[in-house]
């Protein structure tokens, strides 16, 4: 019997990690991604609470704690640099502000495409063009010309998902932006960091400076409010020219940070935003991670829910042997409440982080409910053994 042909789109995180799992229950699966090669650096990415678990159930739990910030923990500072507010990495059991498990997502790629490659086909510069589907697969033009056909398409194609717009619709029907901006980029460590986060807030804005490996380097994290949001997020100048116009005046470091933004090797900016979508898939095609449930990189669980994710729907399809629907309807039911309450925990940091200081104090949160929410968020949905599945095993 033939395997079930998949092709994933997206070679960051959720992309690599579903194919480590569709590959190990039994399918053929073709990774395309539009860039020449994996993209190094970008922001860190945490592991909490059940994404933990599944990194271990990968066999990957060593290699990606080998590749941690190792981060000791985030200082929140005033405009003279006095520590205010002090979050150790052990906190809440690893679970907490900043988590024992934190990668430059770059980093994270770099040990998933390791793990998957020799039994993944990887198609590095390449995208989907076009796609028509039937009752029994996929149609797929590629950008190079190139025409194939698979039982299934996935997108872990990100927050901008081509492969979204195409089959579900234009970006505006489900992405919503939350009323903030948030940069960062990679500059000189001449800031003294030594495994500690410093973090400063002015009236809603912020800055920030994250350690990494390399002590001749860090991470700058700046942030502003911003009901709307149009620049072109391929506009890189005009980012920028956005970026130190909004956060002319902020004190502390900001100035500093600043003056390394033509100079550094790589820069990011873009509106903090969540894809709230009815359905997951249709038909053939599914989606997966930001391209799917993005929670917004305030919700401190896109990592995870790529991961939970990626785990659940390998599981889900092959435990339906391969067929969409019933694979789908799974994955949806098992995973839309631990999206829900991650996106409801975004949602509230961004309104603690945009509030007004002189404006009408919010209402004391119930704060039971609260921490019921951080729990279900954290610790996810219960992950199925899938028993009777095919299982390769993780690689050696």
């Amino acid at each position: 019997m033939s395997k079930t042909r998949v092709l994933v789109s997206g070679a960051s995180i959720a992309g690599p990690a579903l194919a480590h799992w569709l590959h190990r229950r039994g399918a053929e699966v073709t990774v395309v991604e539009q860039s020449p090669g994996l993209r190094p650096g970008g922001q860190a990415v945490d592991a909490r609470g059940v994404a933990k678990e599944v990194i271990r159930r990968m066999g990957l739990h060593a290699k990606v704690r080998a590749v941690c910030t190792d981060t000791a923990g985030a200082y929140v500072v005033d405009a003279d640099g006095q520590v205010l507010d002090t979050h150790r990495a052990e906190e809440n059991d690893g679970d907490g502000y900043i988590s024992e498990i934190e990668v430059l997502r770059g980093d994270f790629a770099q040990v998933l495409y390791d793990d998957t490659r020799d039994g993944v086909e990887y198609v590095f510069g390449d995208r989907i063009a076009d796609l028509t589907q039937d009752a029994d697969g996929v149609d797929v033009t590629f950008a190079s010309g190139e025409q194939r056909r698979f039982e299934l398409v996935i997108g872990a194609d990100g927050l901008h998902s081509a492969l979204r717009g195409m089959v579900f619709g234009p970006r505006e029907q489900f992405v919503r932006h939350l009323g903030l901006v948030l940069a960062f980029y990679t500059v000189p460590n001449e800031f003294g960091l030594d495994r500690w986060l410093i973090d400063y807030h002015q009236a809603g804005r912020s800055a920030g400076l994250r350690p990494v490996h390399d002590a001749e380097r860090a991470i700058a994290m700046l942030s502003f409010p911003s009901p709307e949001f149009d620049i072109d997020y391929r506009d890189i100048e005009g980012q920028k020219r956005l970026l130190r116009e909004q956060m002319a005046g902020v004190a502390w470091e900001t100035e500093r940070i600043l003056a390394h933004l033509d100079s550094t090797p790589d820069f990011y900016l873009d509106h903090v935003a969540q894809v709230v979508m009815d359905q997951w898939s249709s038909g053939r095609v599914g989606l997966l991670g930001d391209a799917a449930f993005s929670a917004s990189p305030m919700s401190g669980a896109g990592t995870g829910l790529a991961l939970v994710g990626a785990y659940t729907l390998a599981g889900e399809l092959a435990a339906a042997d391969w067929d969409p629907a019933a694979g789908f309807a799974g994955y949806e039911a098992r995973m839309r409440t631990y999206v829900e309450d991650n996106q409801e925990i975004g949602r509230m940091h961004v309104k603690m982080l945009t509030a007004d200081p002189d404006g009408e104090p919010a209402p004391e949160p119930d704060m039971e409910a609260l921490m019921a929410l951080v729990e279900r968020a954290v610790g996810g949905p219960e992950l199925p053994d899938y028993a009777g599945v095919p299982d390769s095993g993780p690689t050696a």
